[in-house]
């Protein structure tokens, strides 16, 4: 039998899943990496506080779309419809043919990115140990509100949920909490962007 292996990975913030799939004769089981897709959606879905109707509504698909592949019964899952779904909840799909070559791992910390992506407009800095402070308090000095506001209306997702995770890891806050006072910033300094109404 001729068979291939395939490796397909969720990146979730700091976190990695990967999932071998074999392929027989050009058909791909891909029933278990689907259900640990859908796993991971439902997860970080969960996570953000969205339900499935909101994150329907952001990712264009329809809630009963965004229930199946939670379940793992989605008819047609194409990858189009799982990426639209990843990328609203800052997850990114990837798939590695098993050549190798990992990708070395940034030196920054997910906060010093976050830190200064939302410190690029202004000659101001926020370091990233005042993010940290900010985001555990969910409190924004006045001299940071403008960072805030432009790293929760324009920092990818995924740096985002990059940031959850690295607090999640190092203070042991839950991830649910921690976005839920991200969510109280976005409110405090008007945040516009989808994800927090």
């Amino acid at each position: 039998m001729d068979v291939q292996r395939l490796r397909v990975g969720i990146a979730q913030g700091l976190m990695s899943y990967i999932f071998d799939i074999r392929i027989p004769r050009r058909t791909i089981s891909f029933m278990s990496a689907i259900h640990e897709l859908g796993h991971a959606l439902r997860q970080r879905r969960s996570e953000m506080g969205l339900t499935q109707a909101r994150l329907a509504a952001l990712s264009g698909l329809s809630r009963q779309t965004v229930n199946q592949i939670e379940a793992g019964t989605a008819p047609d899952l194409g990858l189009n419809k799982a990426e639209r779904l990843a990328t609203v909840l800052g997850l990114v799909l990837r798939v590695d043919a098993g050549r190798g070559g990992s990708r070395k791992p940034s030196a920054m910390t997910p906060l010093a990115k976050a830190a200064a992506t939302a410190s690029v407009s202004f000659k101001s800095r926020l370091t990233p140990a005042a993010l940290q402070k900010l985001l555990l308090a969910a409190v924004a000095p006045e001299n940071y509100l403008p960072h805030v506001r432009v790293l929760l209306d324009e920092a990818p997702v995924f740096l985002l949920a990059a940031v959850i995770e690295q607090l999640h890891q190092e203070m042991g806050v839950a991830r649910d909490e921690l976005w839920g006072r991200c969510r109280r910033l976005a409110k405090a300094v008007g945040s516009r962007r989808d994800i927090w109404s």
